[in-house]
């Protein structure tokens, strides 16, 4: 695994090198938002509230909460509704109803258009309101209302005998019968507070008295998420991916980047660093077809998790890399020099460089090119050729395809002489290898001899 830290630079090179892939792959998330939006219809949300009046509890609350999303204020509304194809079960889905400040009941209605919506919050509103005003009127026979109504009855039967007990008490003004009637009196007045307590809390009051506060508002925009939510959402979640791949990719990113890893996978010496334009993969024929348009159209043909190609110097500096490599393995190897020159196949920078040692060497040491495929790999056997010098591009391979790449070597009798990376780079114009380099000194041109000045 990478073990590099992703900094903003990272992701600053995956906009720059893949932009228009990722452009890409954000039009399709719109195209796939829109398409869910097609899928699923827009919804219009509206409320209309309901006044509970009188004190009551949070869970008293929770409770009419309930009750007005229950499957009968919901059937009931469907009923007097009457939408052909709407059933109540259908609507239980698009009802539903939370407790705010105030004892206020908030039903809201969601449907596929304003009139609809508003039509269903208001008879949800209605209907709830008839079903608490029936529960109150039709329980006063229940257990829980004679109860009621017996505490009452017992209550004035005790005010009734505080009033006797006062009466009977020792009319005289000695401190006993003072403190006595002031008992009596605080007794009653307790009694009293509570019954009027216990009046206010009545449930059957307080359902009786419901109110639907005004019909509900028709709404004027669609409910989230709305089509161009979808669409917004579908091109933003593509890109992320899209970052998240590359990130995820180049952090699981095992493949060998420097010359002593590249050396120590293949068990051979590095002979030479050379450098091949950049410019030379685009003029390759088997990258003219449609599939490679399209990978040029997104900006992929090109990895984008290797630094950016610096610019060299012109084509006599890059023959001179060449050369140098030529030369070292002159003086390694005995005459005749006959070498394979074993590229990965698909590193195409590897190739060019391959193809650019054939022809610089000149036959000497002679040299032909062969591609290995990395997942089989398979070296021709030893015939007139007595080594292997391997070409490949850093950061394209991992250790274990290296090393198969030195196996399949062995195999065929061949043993790795060297190793030659290539890199690619930005071209400067093209120039001869006799002409002096850009950052030569100009000779001055003076009589006489060419090692002493004017005489």
């Amino acid at each position: 695994m990478n073990e590099d830290t992703i900094r903003l630079a990272t992701i600053g090179r995956i906009l720059r090198r893949r932009w228009r892939l990722l452009a890409t792959l954000a039009v399709v998330g719109a195209l796939v938002g829109y398409g869910a939006s097609v899928v699923f219809p827009p919804r219009y949300t509206t409320s209309a509230s309901v006044l509970l009046p009188g004190q009551w509890e949070e869970r008293a609350l929770l409770t009419q909460v309930d009750i007005a999303t229950s499957s009968t204020v919901v059937d009931r509304a469907a009923a007097k509704l009457g939408w052909p194809g709407v059933s109540g079960a259908e609507l239980r889905d698009q009802v539903s109803a939370k407790a705010a400040d105030g004892n206020i009941v908030k039903i809201s209605g969601t449907a596929d258009t304003p009139e609809r919506a508003q039509q269903l919050s208001d008879q949800v509103a209605q209907q709830f309101v008839r079903f608490a005003a029936r529960i109150a009127g039709g329980s006063t026979d229940s257990e829980a209302v004679t109860g009621l109504e017996a505490l009452r009855q017992q209550v004035e039967e005790t005010n009734r005998r505080i009033t006797d007990l006062a009466k009977a008490a020792d009319p005289g003004r000695s401190v006993e019968s003072v403190q006595a009637r002031t008992s009596l009196e605080k007794l009653r007045t307790a009694l009293e507070e509570a019954m009027t307590q216990l009046d206010q809390a009545d449930p059957t009051t307080n359902m009786a008295g419901m109110v639907v506060m005004g019909p509900a508002a028709r709404p004027t925009g669609e409910a989230p998420p709305t089509r161009m939510q979808l669409i917004g959402a579908g091109a933003l979640l593509f890109f992320l991916l899209a970052v998240i791949g590359h990130l995820t990719a180049a952090r699981v990113n095992r493949r060998l980047r420097t010359d002593p890893e590249i050396a120590a996978a293949l068990g051979s010496a590095l002979l030479g660093t050379v450098d091949v334009p950049d410019e030379q993969r685009a003029h390759r024929p088997e990258h003219r077809g449609p599939r490679a348009s399209i990978r040029r159209l997104l900006g992929i043909d090109t990895r984008w998790d290797v630094p950016t190609p610096q610019r060299s110097g012109d084509e006599a500096g890059r023959r001179i890399r060449y050369r140098r490599v030529c030369t070292r393995l002159r003086d390694q190897l005995p005459a005749p020099r006959r070498l394979l020159a074993v590229v990965p196949e698909g590193d195409e920078i590897a190739r060019l460089a391959a193809e650019q040692l054939v022809a610089e060497a000149k036959g000497d040491p002679l040299l032909r090119v062969v591609e290995v495929s990395v997942d089989r790999p398979m070296v021709p056997d030893r015939g007139t050729e007595s080594g292997a010098l391997v070409v490949l591009s850093a950061g394209s391979w991992t250790t274990e395809e290296l090393a198969g790449i030195a196996e399949a070597c062995a195999d065929g009798g061949h043993e790795v002489v060297g190793i030659v990376v290539a890199g690619p780079v930005r071209a400067r114009p093209t120039r001869s290898a006799d002409d002096p380099p850009d950052d030569a000194t100009p000779a001055l041109a003076v009589r006489g001899h060419a090692t002493g000045g004017a005489k």
